[in-house]
């Protein structure tokens, strides 16, 4: 019996890892090509033009940032030192860990199009409402500006930017001497920017990006994919309805508020979440501790709490708190 157990582990665990790794891949090059393409330093510098459609530009960046909490914050910083309005930061800030092309994705993989799409649709909104709703209040102030130094770029004082990240992040990935966003003077600089204009360089730079950012995620997809095989097959059903199931009506703020101390990285937190479901645990509960987790994990806020002042670490938190709550009763109405 526990021989046959083990076998249908590990059959689960190489259908769901497997199924996700092609996900993980197509989506990798999809956001490779979009972020070479559509330079996110762009959009930053447009920005201050047209501060009443911060929170929309912010929120539209985030699905575009493909990143965890620490590989925000140069962003943030970018953002920051540019004067950009804190309801945008607050928008990019609750929209690229949640409605990124990864996570949206994923949702898809594992759950379908319907929830993906409901998922999409529900914290873009609250992502965008949550910043004008900053705006308009005293936490507008409430950003640490005068921590952060410009820094010079090729001879130039520039603010760090997701390119000066990308530059850091592929860096990590691969070989140093790949990195080509680096500059030591004038006249590589020159080069460089003939390099960057090139299609084909483009597309190198882009595919580069792609296979750094698979390699980065796979280790949780797999990790996330033995747990939820484990769990198919081993964990019992009476639990998860007891605590979190359809008919308790504290299930969805209960997984809203335990998912504040855990780091529910998405890769490994929705197969998973695929097993409690389908051992009983409710779809509105489940995308409560999905939202929870994903946007306000501890780790995320010590990090943010270098760039924002306590009061909006605080606002942060509650809004990300009232983001899953809400969504969990909404996935649980519709669904």
């Amino acid at each position: 019996m526990s021989e046959n157990n083990w076998a249908m582990a590990l059959q689960e665990f190489i259908y769901i890892g497997g199924w996700l790794l092609l996900i993980i891949a197509a989506v990798s090059v999809l956001t490779g090509v979009v972020r070479h393409y559509v330079p996110q330093e762009k959009l930053q510098s447009k920005l201050q033009q047209h501060e009443s459609r911060g929170p929309i530009i912010g929120g539209l960046m985030g699905i575009l940032t493909p990143f965890c909490s620490a590989a925000m914050i140069p962003v943030m910083i970018g953002m920051v030192q540019m004067g950009v309005a804190t309801g945008t930061v607050f928008s990019f800030l609750i929209s690229a860990p949640l409605t990124n092309f990864v996570v949206v994705g994923l949702i898809m993989a594992t759950f379908g199009l319907k929830i993906a799409a409901i998922y999409f649709a529900l914290t873009l909104s609250c992502a965008i409402a949550a910043g004008y709703i900053i705006g308009c209040t005293s936490l507008k102030h409430a950003v640490k500006r005068d921590l952060v130094e410009p820094e010079a770029s090729c001879g130039n004082a520039a603010p760090a930017s997701v390119k000066d990240h990308e530059v850091e992040f592929i860096m990590e990935e691969e070989d140093k001497a790949l990195a080509v966003d680096n500059c030591s003077g004038a006249a590589t600089c020159a080069a460089s920017t003939a390099d960057a204009d090139s299609h084909k360089e483009k597309l190198k730079r882009a595919m580069r990006f792609a296979w750094a950012l698979f390699k980065k995620i796979t280790p949780y997809v797999l990790i996330g994919a033995a747990i939820s095989a484990l769990s198919a097959v081993f964990l019992p059903a009476d639990i998860v309805e007891k605590y979190v199931g359809n008919d308790n009506w504290f299930a969805i703020p209960v997984a809203a508020v335990i998912s504040v101390p855990l780091y529910l990285r998405i890769e490994m937190a929705l197969p998973l979440l695929d097993v409690l479901i389908g051992k009983g645990m409710g779809m509105g509960a489940a995308m409560a501790l999905l939202i929870g987790g994903t946007g306000a994990s501890l780790p995320e806020i010590a990090i943010v709490s270098t760039v924002l002042k306590p009061r909006a670490v605080v606002a942060f938190v509650t809004i990300v708190l009232a983001m899953a709550v809400f969504g969990g009763v909404l996935f649980s109405l519709i669904l």
